[in-house]
This record gives C-alpha cells, sequence and structure tokens, in this order.
C-alpha cells in the first residue's frame, strides 16, 4: 500500500536531512521532487499543488529555515498537512437515532461490496454489535449465494429472498425481521451499478427514501486510480454520500486516490480494505495513513492488530513456559499461526517505526509458503519429537522430511532455528537477552 510513494519521499527526506542547516533553494528542490513524486503516485494535479502551496509557506518560515533540525521540522510539517488533506478525523460509523441503524453499501460492480459488507459485519460483531446482512443484489448471478457463504462462515446472519423480488421490498421485510430480534445493524448490499444507469439510480434513490439509512457508504477500488475520485463524486452528487470504503488497498502501491478523494469529494473516508481476508477492513486513521506514507511506521495499528490477533490466554501460558524454559516445537508453531493472522509479513513490517523501506523485500507469498512448510515439518514430526527435538537423528530427519514433502536440509535449518529461540527464551530469565541478541545477530 503506497509503497512506491513511500520510498520515494523517504528518500527525498533522507536526502534533506543531511544537508544540516537548508536554504529556500533546498526547500524548494525538495519539494519539487516531492510534486514529482505525488503526481507519479497518481494524486490529482489540483490537490498537489495546493498541498505544496500550504507547505512551503510554512516551510520557508525563520523558525523552520534556522532551527537545528530544519530537516525535521519540514518532515513534520509534510505530516501535519498531509493529515488534512486525508480528512483530519478517524473514520466513524454513524448510529443515528433509529434503531436499527442502516448501513447502504453502494458502489460499480466489481468494487468488492459484498465481501465488504461480511467484514463490516464481522468488525461490529467483535465490537458486540450484531448486524443483519441483507442481499438485495438481486441482478448479479451467484450474489446472493456468495453472500450467504460468507455470512455461514463468519457467523453472521443473511436476510434473502427470490431473486425475482424487488429489491426495495427485500430491503422492507429484512427491517421488519431486524427490528423483531433486535439488532442494531442492518447492512444492505446492493447491486453494482454506473452512475449513468439512471433507471438503477432511481432504485437507489428509492430504497434511500424508503430505509433511511444512516449511514450511505460507496465502495470503491482504489486500483482505478483518479477515476475513484470521479466514480466518488458522481455518486455523491447522485444520492448523497456519508462516507468511502477504498477496497484493494494493497493492490495499489501508488495510492493517490488515497490522497485525493477527501479532498475533491469533501467526503469522509470511513474504512481501507486491505486483503481479501475477512480481517483485511481497516478503520481509516488519517494520521496513521500520513505516517506510514512518511516511513515512520504505524504502531498502534500494529498492536490493535496484534490484540485482536492474540489470545491473551495463551500468550499467560506461553510466558510460564518460556520462564520455565519449556518452550517447543508445539509452541513455535501456534504463535507462528497467530502472528500470520495479523497479516502478511511485508504490511507489518511497514508498521514498524524505520523499517517500511524493507517491506518490498518480504513478498507476501514467500511469506505463506515458509510457514506451510514449517507448519508441515512440525506435524510430520511425533509428539516426542515435538516437544524434544533433541531426540530427532538421522533416521528420524529422513522420515520427517518425506512425510512433509521437504528434505533433510530442510529440517535442520529449522531444528536450528529453533535451537537459537530456545537459547534467546532462556536468556529472558537471566535477564541478558539484549546482549544474547546482539551476539547471535551480529548487532551492535
Amino acid at each position: 500500500m503506497l509503497e512506491i510513494l513511500t520510498q520515494k519521499l523517504t528518500g527525498i527526506f533522507d536526502k534533506l536531512g543531511r544537508k544540516g542547516k537548508l536554504s529556500e533553494g533546498d526547500v524548494d528542490e525538495a519539494l519539487r521532487q516531492v510534486r514529482l513524486a505525488l503526481l507519479e503516485a497518481d494524486v490529482s494535479f489540483k490537490v498537489v499543488k495546493e498541498f505544496l502551496t500550504r507547505v512551503r509557506q510554512r516551510a520557508v518560515g525563520s523558525e523552520v529555515l534556522r532551527s537545528l533540525t530544519p530537516a525535521q521540522q519540514i518532515v513534520k510539517i509534510v505530516n501535519e498537512e498531509l493529515v488534512g488533506i486525508l480528512g483530519g478525523e478517524p473514520g466513524r460509523l454513524v448510529q443515528g437515532t433509529e434503531t436499527p441503524a442502516i448501513i447502504l453499501l453502494v458502489g460499480l460492480q466489481g468494487s468488492g461490496k459484498t465481501t465488504t459488507a461480511v467484514k463490516l459485519a464481522r468488525q461490529l460483531k467483535h465490537q458486540g454489535q450484531n448486524a443483519l446482512l441483507v442481499a438485495a443484489d438481486t441482478r448479479r448471478p451467484a450474489a446472493i449465494d456468495q453472500l450467504k457463504l460468507l455470512g455461514e462462515q463468519n457467523g453472521i446472519p443473511v436476510y434473502s429472498e427470490d431473486p425475482r423480488v424487488p429489491a426495495r421490498d427485500i430491503c422492507q421485510h429484512a427491517l421488519k425481521q431486524a427490528r423483531a430480534q433486535g439488532l442494531p445493524w442492518v447492512i444492505i448490499d446492493t447491486q453494482g451499478r454506473l452512475h449513468i444507469d439512471e433507471p438503477l439510480m432511481k432504485e437507489l434513490a428509492d430504497i434511500k427514501t424508503l430505509v433511511r439509512p444512516s449511514e450511505i457508504l460507496l465502495t470503491v477500488d482504489a486500483m482505478i486510480g483518479q477515476d475513484a475520485v470521479r466514480v466518488a463524486q458522481e455518486f455523491h452528487d447522485l444520492i448523497g454520500l456519508t462516507g468511502l470504503i477504498l477496497t484493494k488497498m494493497d493492490g495499489d502501491a501508488r495510492g493517490g486516490a488515497a490522497l485525493s478523494i477527501r479532498s475533491v469529494t469533501g467526503v469522509p473516508i470511513k474504512y481501507l480494505g486491505t486483503g481479501e481476508k475477512m480481517e483485511a477492513l481497516e478503520v481509516f486513521h488519517p494520521d496513521r495513513l500520513a505516517s506510514r506514507i512518511l516511513g515512520m511506521g504505524d504502531m498502534l495499528s500494529f498492536i490493535e492488530r496484534a490484540e485482536t490477533a492474540f489470545d491473551q490466554q495463551q500468550v499467560k501460558d506461553l510466558e510460564k513456559k518460556m520462564r520455565a524454559g519449556h518452550f517447543d516445537l508445539d509452541d513455535l508453531l501456534s504463535q507462528m499461526r497467530q502472528i500470520h493472522k495479523m497479516g502478511s509479513l511485508g504490511r507489518l513490517v511497514e508498521m514498524i517505526p524505520g523499517f517500511s523501506k524493507f517491506a518490498s523485500h518480504l513478498p507476501d507469498a514467500d511469506g505463506e509458503k515458509q510457514l506451510k512448510k514449517i507448519e508441515a515439518i512440525i506435524l510430520s514430526m511425533t509428539y516426542q519429537e515435538r516437544r524434544n527435538p533433541a531426540i530427532i537423528d538421522g533416521r528420524r530427519r529422513s522420515r520427517i522430511a518425506r512425510g512433509s514433502g521437504t528434505t533433510p536440509k530442510d529440517v535442520n535449518q529449522l531444528l536450528n532455528q529453533f535451537r537459537k529461540m530456545q537459547e534467546l527464551t532462556k536468556s529472558l530469565t537471566r535477564g541478558n537477552l539484549s546482549k544474547k541478541m546482539s551476539s547471535m545477530f551480529d548487532m551492535p
């Protein structure tokens, strides 16, 4: 997400920081490079022009150029202005005064409305607020079946009827059921449509009048670049949007739509879709995204993902085992699976301050492949071997390799890495972890 822009901006500001004292000419040259980076990232020309005008007005002041750390001051200004064009406030759903609160999801066909509806319902469920999904996309083949299947997999109720029933009637009947069951939220998955299709837009307007939604959210594919901005503006003009959900952000290394869409349309971004998995829907925080764009990480999102992914009782049990020196291969596999729930390794590294430059070297596919290989090796071991890897000799190693579809060399590599991890866990109890890690990884 925004990988190319992040790399270019961090390079520009690293170079600026090496200059020490800055002149007005240095600032202008850096901002020229920033302008090129933003335009190459497919940010709207008007947004870029207004953004850089504000940054320059603040950056060439005497309090910046005469400060002891002028480059850091300029990065601070750029960060604050980025937060400004992204909207300033984090995305929040408006529940309104009526129960149930209704979310109407709209957008073009193929923008990810159906999967986003389930992701949103799943997130509300984890917050203790159940939602009813409504299959109101009656024209797309298998749309109803897709929503029912995803709802069943995630434990979320879905209301559907025969696709020949008008969408507005389905919505009306679904509302009655939600009220009868006392559900606080209803999420309506509508059919994808073009803004120029007058009959379909009229149908959408009729549904809006009938159900009086507290939120009308447009799901828009970030990968279509500035077309996403145009689509959002046109939908907003026709039906009045309350928020945006940018999907497929993980597939767009440029990310210009995210930086343009709020400023151009005036409609706040509420969520970012960052992958195909059901947990890959992030509440939009302008300050966190700005920080990630500038390569400064996003530790708050990292911590929130960890809290969601990790079972707290398992963490306590693991801590006890580590302190007693009983960390085994079953524990290693369990922790790797928990980390995997947080997302791809590349995306996690993006969130750690100072480590974003390494994210491009950690492709998702490689991480998935490596996890499956380690999992296969451990699961090919007996219970005794997982508890006490020291008993694994050449004969056992060959058997494990055959059972996991790997090589004895792969098994050896895992066992060597595990021995190093055991040394680390023992160091925890002796209080010299930092020194031990330095010697193991040749770090200062």
